[in-house]
């Protein structure tokens, strides 16, 4: 990946946040948005410190927001030493050109926050590559605005990549890159097609979910291995696969890049090489943050995702809630006519609904305070007995014998 300038006091960066309520996402669906993009604002190294939402039916097709609201904007920028504005949804090049006229700061849009947030996080050379061609490819149709301005970027959050350390006038060179990069990935590709199949017959089971749900800390748990986990968006990009035994049963299991919501489709493309791992696993283990209000939605897109990953191809999933133990809920009064809301409902009751009809494909724990983790490591072994035997039928005796013993 192009080397990082040297960024100006990071750390400290001041930002303020904007969304839009509209027709397709109400206020409490921007609320949920906005403390997720805060929460990506922190990875990344800055300090929100204050959030401007309007309602528009949809958004300014010049300033995403309206007039008013960005001369409003300006106003706070300028009197609160604010050097970044983030905005909630991917901004057009004249969109990104008009505001910056107006408010004379660095501009991002969701998608080049994560961008810089998988910049920072990338540790081997195949996360690199990905990265940096994700970073070409979104900057790609953005190049008249990038080239104009790219004298004067300072660096910092948003700046890390392509188009730092040179001046890049011409569009073949970009094109060349993604070419380049694209090969790169292909030869990546190869090598780790290579790797699985060295892997024999084992089965393979591969953590998927939302990112930030606890997927490192049950890998860890599992294998008893040391993968870095944080309590941050994105922790981990690379796939870390580990060889588990539960009693007699030995199987592989991978740890993926976490999804997330407005994930941009060439970051997934990129992503191809190291989402692999989840196209070819034999089993999926969906973990869930159950203590998030969002977690239905969040389920969703990483259901989205994974068709988008996995095609046609149907691939056995169980779900793992986990943090029951910072689960929370505020009972209502008999008297409180108005309509339930997530925050009113109890986890039994919330075991009880559609989660009660998975009957043995999902399981309740908490990762950080291992809590029912023997209940998942024996529905882990039954489903691997499963695969394993259906793979190898000659062996189930093995099994039996080894069930007779423990009974």
């Amino acid at each position: 990946m192009i080397e990082d300038n040297i960024i100006n006091k990071e750390a400290n960066e001041r930002a303020v946040l904007v969304g839009l309520v509209t027709l397709k996402q109400n206020e409490t669906k921007v609320k949920e948005y906005l403390d997720e993009l805060a929460f990506l604002a922190q990875t990344a190294g800055a300090e929100p410190v204050k959030r401007f939402v309007q309602k528009l039916d949809t958004p300014n097709s010049r300033t995403y927001v309206g007039k008013g609201k960005l001369f409003e904007i300006q106003q706070y920028v300028e009197s609160n030493d604010i050097g970044l504005v983030i905005f909630d949804d991917d901004l057009s090049t004249k969109q990104i050109a008009n505001i910056e006229n107006e408010l004379k700061v660095k501009i991002l849009d969701r998608t080049s926050l994560i961008l810089d947030i998988f910049a920072k996080r990338a540790q081997t050379a195949t996360a690199r590559t990905q990265v940096e061609l994700a970073q070409y490819q979104y900057l790609l149709p953005r190049l008249t605005r990038m080239w104009t301005h790219l004298e004067r970027q300072r660096g910092g959050i948003g700046m890390r990549g392509p188009g730092e350390t040179q001046i890049e006038t011409d569009r073949r060179i970009i094109l060349d890159k993604i070419s380049r990069l694209k090969e790169e990935l292909k030869h990546i590709d190869r090598q780790k097609s290579v790797q699985r199949k060295n892997r024999g017959k084992l089965t393979r089971i591969a953590l998927v979910g939302y990112t930030n749900v606890g997927k490192s800390t049950i890998m860890n748990l599992l294998s008893k291995s040391d993968v870095f986990a944080e309590d941050k968006l994105f922790a981990t990009l690379d796939t870390t696969v580990r060889k588990v035994i539960i009693d007699n049963l030995p199987f592989l299991l991978t740890d993926t890049v976490g999804f997330i919501r407005k994930l941009p489709t060439h970051l997934v493309d990129s992503f191809k090489s190291t989402l692999d791992e989840v196209r070819e696993a034999d089993l999926l283990v969906h973990v869930v943050d159950i203590s998030h209000p969002g977690f239905e939605e969040q389920i969703e897109v990483v259901n989205q995702t994974l068709n988008q990953v996995c095609g046609d191809k149907p691939i056995p999933t169980i779900m793992v809630f986990n943090k029951i133990d910072a689960f929370s809920y505020i009972p209502k009064d008999e008297d409180d006519l108005t309509p339930v809301k997530r925050e009113n409902i109890s986890l039994d009751e919330l075991k009880n609904s559609w989660m009660s009809r998975m009957s043995n494909n999902c399981v309740f724990i908490s990762a950080k305070e291992h809590i029912n983790i023997d209940a998942l490591k024996s529905m882990l072994y039954e489903k691997a007995k499963e695969i394993h035997t259906e793979r190898f039928p000659y062996n189930d005796f093995l099994f039996q014998r080894y069930d007779d013993i423990s009974d």
